[in-house]
């Protein structure tokens, strides 16, 4: 059996228990504050460098905007996750995985107690001839790897 890297390209998103497409996930980082300590009896003139809290970007998810799902879009998510209105607790565990040819999990990201942040609606131009792309940004508390 052949060894080969994943593609990036086939992934799912849920957020609770909302599936949802996206083109693209980004900001799924890990990062270590580095703490610099000198003791003041040390003998040797440097410090030392251990490590501190743990650091994590802002996950942003871009999708296409279509006619049938834009709408549930806006009025799900902008009224009861980003205004917090309506029933549903706004906030959840984001779930990012990349899939393998049988569209089983191999690599999943957990994002603990996300929420929305951002949403930002598609630019319009008069004479561009692109897609029509949606994006949302959230925070979250803790990122672990699945």
């Amino acid at each position: 059996m052949a060894t080969y890297p994943l593609p990036k390209f086939h992934f799912k998103v849920s957020f609770g228990d909302t599936e949802f497409n996206c083109t693209e996930v980004s900001g799924l980082d890990f990062e270590a504050e580095m703490i610099e300590y000198r003791g003041g009896a040390d003998t040797e003139y440097h410090k030392t460098k251990q490590p501190g809290l743990r650091k994590y970007s802002n996950i942003t998810l871009k999708r296409g905007t279509f006619a049938d799902k834009s709408k549930e879009f806006y009025t799900q998510w902008v009224k009861t996750v980003y205004f917090q209105e309506g029933e549903e607790q706004y906030r959840g565990d984001l779930t990012i995985s990349m899939l393998d040819e049988k569209h089983e999990p191999i690599v999943s990201w957990k994002a603990e107690r996300a929420y929305l942040t951002k949403i930002q609606s598609t630019d319009l131009k008069a004479d561009g001839n692109e897609i029509a792309i949606e994006t949302a940004e959230f925070v979250h508390e803790k990122l672990s790897l699945l």
